[in-house]
């Protein structure tokens, strides 16, 4: 735990030592970056021993406050965590050392690495603490921190706009999060993780409370607001953090909740199946039809969010009908689910950082033609999208067939409840990922083809040129975790296994273990495959070479039937590529569309728009607020400006409190 604590310290010094020296960028970045990577190493080392080890170290500190101690720890479930936050930030360090010097860099580099290394500090606070008061002051510590990073570009009204959207959805969730905690507390007397006692009447109540607390964070849907204004809006190294892990908290935040509340209703899995399978569908839906590299990037982290909720669901099922296999399938899919995420998410967004830095513009319609000039950046992205789109042999597959599996051995246990609930959980886990996969790779072959395929769209695009080292190999490495984690998926089962027994304590560990064979079977013959296909694919590659060596090979454009003289205005577009889903989902998408047909024999204009509304943000939320406001503006008569007024206010509110205490 030293190392940790360590670690902890030299991000929060990296950021103040990176302010210190800001009138030299570069030497900011430096101490910045530096600091990060060396930081985030030794929390990765303690989190890997103990997940090595599959035992918890801790710390306990008196302080002076109440209801508490100063107590931080790690136990296999918070390593799970640790891994994807130390890994991912280090990577987002390196790559933003370069990208933050860059032409769109912002003006103050050392007050964004003092913000990037204290969100860094916060997200591993928030999976070490062990006191729901130093809780609650990591989560807001990380919510200001990602706040000022999402504005560090607030010339803009469109930034001024989601970080305040991002601002006001954080404290919702927290308000939920300060009542849940004071709930959890209220028997006991104390905060502390280990002294919370519940009673059964609560739990439901205290459920409800997590979900929509930590869901906001997460980004399930309905309070996925926040999520496709602020990721496109914060520089792309910070962006990826956020997508990647920050989020990921959320769902650390609400499996934790869950180790508090004891045997789970039935009714708490099936709201996570119905939340999951509701946040995926919705969200590639809207990926599919962004315009903006990165806001269809931060769409798809509501997709994933939802899976890695679904898988929650069916664990939480597994455990009320007493199927241990399916809880541990499902506990396992999930968090694996959350590693892969942050990893191939994480390379999606630096992909998309390139692509902006070296084009000057993140608008799908406008690029084109990219592989050839940004070969190593367009390589990388192929594998993130691969990926993300579940696809084998690399890591999006694995942890989607472990939720598979987990919603098929409940149905092939259906002897143990009525044949009904597991046609049900057939029809929602099984077919949901089959939808979500297909609408995936439907949307990232749209993404990729469009930024990195065909001809160039704009002088942007043309122009377009591969970044820096730092950048480049900050990708290559995502890249080749993903592919590692897919091809070692075997031997991760059993440290997932003690993170899983954290949550579900109760089950006996035979049927647990029957579960995880069950599981290492199906992986062995996946990553078998996939190792075959890669050495087939090397070989060719080597056979390729051989056949080419010694002979002259040129280049031409691409033959299309005799004619091969098209402008990029007779591409498609994404627009067009997606068209035929979108019209499908229309009653959902509620597009606004606008077109110019042509006319006459040779027309001189033609043209067509989309823009697609978040339909939750503009039917539910934004005449919510307005309804705020409108009342607010009512009670406007209450506040005169009169010191002796809220003076009077105070000594009102604190007579009634006192009245109520004492009767």
């Amino acid at each position: 735990m030293a190392m940790f604590v360590v670690g902890l310290a030299l991000l929060a010094l990296g950021g103040v030592l990176a302010v210190a020296v800001s009138k030299s960028p570069w030497w900011s970045s430096a101490a910045g970056g530096a600091t990060a990577v060396v930081g985030c190493a030794l929390t990765l080392a303690d989190a890997v021993t103990v997940l090595i080890a599959g035992r918890s170290v801790g710390v306990s500190l008196p302080w002076e406050v109440p209801l508490g101690r100063l107590s931080l720890g790690l136990d296999p479930l918070s390593a799970v965590f640790v891994l994807p936050i130390a890994f991912v930030v280090a990577i987002a360090a390196v790559y933003g050392t370069q990208y933050l010097l860059g032409p769109h860099g912002p003006a103050q580099v050392g007050f964004v690495w003092l913000g990037f290394n204290l969100l860094a500090a916060t997200m591993l606070l928030v999976v070490a603490a062990r006191d729901g008061l130093l809780f609650l002051i990591a989560w807001e510590g990380m919510s200001l921190a990602s706040f000022f990073l999402v504005m560090s570009d607030h010339r803009h009204e469109a930034v001024r706009r989601a970080g305040w959207t991002y601002l006001v959805a954080a404290h919702l969730g927290t308000a939920c999060l300060l009542v849940l905690f004071l709930l959890l507390g209220q028997h006991s007397g104390s905060l502390d993780f280990d002294q919370f006692s519940v009673e059964p009447a609560l739990a439901g109540v205290l459920f409800v409370l997590a979900m929509i607390g930590f869901g906001t964070k997460a980004g399930f849907i309905p309070v996925h607001v926040w999520l496709p204004e602020a990721h496109p809006a914060a520089p792309s190294h910070v962006s990826a953090v956020m997508s990647g892990v920050m989020i990921k908290t959320g769902i650390y935040g609400l499996v934790r909740v869950l180790t508090f509340l004891g045997e789970p209703a039935a009714w708490w899995g099936w709201t996570l199946v119905a939340v999951g399978v509701s946040s995926a569908v919705f969200g590639v839906v809207f990926a599919l039809v962004q315009h903006d590299l990165k806001r269809l990037l931060a769409y798809s982290s509501v997709e994933n969010i939802g899976i890695i909720g679904m898988g929650l669901g069916v664990g939480l099922l597994g455990i009320h009908f007493q199927v241990p296999a399916m809880a541990a399938l499902g506990f396992a899919g999930a968090l694996l689910h959350v590693i892969n995420h942050a990893l191939f998410k994480s390379l999606l967004f630096l992909g998309a950082g390139a692509v902006q830095h070296g084009t000057g513009t993140r608008e799908i319609n406008r690029l084109g033609g990219l592989l050839r000039r940004m070969p190593v950046t367009g390589t990388a992205f192929l594998v993130g999208a691969w990926a993300i789109a579940g696809l084998p042999p690399l890591n999006g597959f694995v942890s989607e067939v472990l939720i598979y599996l987990a919603a098929l051995s409940g149905i092939a246990d259906s002897a143990r409840a009525g044949g009904i609930v597991w046609v049900l959980l057939g029809v929602l886990v099984v077919g949901g990922l089959a939808l979500i996969g297909g609408l995936a790779a439907a949307c990232f072959t749209m993404a990729f083809g469009t930024v990195f395929l065909g001809e160039p769209r704009s002088d942007e695009a043309a122009a377009g040129h591969e970044v820096g080292v730092a950048m480049r190999s900050s990708m290559v490495v995502l890249a080749a975790a993903c592919a590692v984690v897919a091809l070692t998926a075997p031997f991760s089962l059993p440290w997932l296994g003690k993170a899983c027994a954290v949550v579900m304590p109760g089950l006996p560990a035979a049927p647990f273990a029957d579960g995880a064979d069950i599981a290492v079977g199906v992986l062995s013959v996946v990553c078998g495959a996939s190792w075959g296909l890669l050495a087939i694919a090397g070989g060719l590659l080597v056979w390729r070479k051989r056949l080419l060596s010694g002979r002259s090979v040129g280049r031409g454009p691409t033959w299309d039937c005799g004619y091969a003289a098209g402008s990029r205005r007779m591409q498609y577009t994404a627009s067009s590529y997606a068209s035929p889903l979108s019209v499908l989902f229309r009653g959902v998408l509620r597009q606004r569309l606008e077109s110019r047909e042509p006319t006459g024999l040779f027309p001189p204009h033609a043209g067509f728009r989309s823009e697609t509304p978040d339909l939750f943000h503009t039917h539910l939320f934004r005449p919510a607020f307005q309804a705020v406001i409108w009342g607010s503006a009512k009670l406007r008569w209450l506040q005169r400006g009169r010191i002796q007024l809220y003076v009077l206010y105070i000594a009102v509110t604190v007579l009634s409190l006192l009245i109520w205490k004492l009767g």
